[in-house]
């Protein structure tokens, strides 16, 4: 190995490890509220019959999960913001900073995503983190997949639709590094069960994505089309 190589794995190490302090404190803010009110009632419940005890405090560590996933939807927000992890389009090299960037945020949404996602879909709580991770979200927009990433990328008009187990994201890799697109998805749209939307996808106003369709990258898919996966469909005109 190379001087310059093992300067790059010590690298990659070095911030492997930063990453996981950062996801260590935040994860260990957004537990403190819950951890606090379990020491409370069990300090001051000393009196209780001992089978009422620890039902309260059944009851208690269930209220603390979904205390904390909220807590930790805006623990990750705000760590976004302080940090800065904003991540512009273009193509980044493997290494560069707005590629450490995107692996810091991409790790937040990984952490909401794996603790609490499935308990936010189809809740306003969707809509506030994508919000507080960057997106652009307009109103009575219904969220139902947890395979959603680069949201700092993501724009969603109004009474739109992403079906269960849908992804949309706005990254690949390519030879030259990691590609970054936005994807802009309009007014009326429904993203159908198990669709893909690739970086760089504009979906039009009032489009339909089928279920289990592909939208390739940088693809436009024309307002008010049906897309199947390989042909748009226009409704006849009346």
């Amino acid at each position: 190995m190379t001087r310059s190589q093992a300067r790059l794995v010590f690298a990659h190490y070095l911030f492997t490890a930063m990453m996981y302090l950062i996801g260590a404190v935040a994860l260990g803010i957004a537990l403190f509220p819950s951890v606090l009110c379990v020491w409370y009632f069990w300090q001051h419940s000393a009196d209780i019959v001992i089978g009422l005890r620890l039902l309260g405090l059944s009851v208690l560590l269930t209220f603390g999960y979904f205390l904390f996933g909220v807590v930790l939807i805006f623990v990750a927000g705000l760590t976004r913001r302080l940090l800065r992890l904003n991540i512009s389009e273009g193509v980044h090299p493997i290494g560069s900073i707005t590629m450490l960037k995107w692996m810091m945020s991409s790790a937040l949404i990984i952490a909401v995503r794996f603790f609490f996602m499935d308990f936010m879909l189809l809740t306003p709580l969707t809509t506030v983190f994508f919000k507080m991770m960057g997106a652009k979200i307009g109103d009575n927009v219904q969220i139902n997949s947890a395979r959603v990433g680069d949201l700092s990328l993501l724009e969603i008009g109004d009474n739109s639709v992403i079906g269960g187990g849908a992804t949309v994201i706005c990254h690949l890799f390519e030879k030259e590094g990691l590609k970054v697109r936005s994807v802009r998805i309009g007014n009326n749209v429904i993203v159908g069960l198990n669709a893909i939307v690739m970086p760089g996808a504009e979906l039009g106003d009032g489009c339909v994505i089928a279920a289990g369709a592909l939208v390739t990258k940088d693809m436009k898919i024309p307002p008010g089309s049906v897309h199947y996966g390989v042909e748009h469909h226009h409704p006849d005109p009346v």
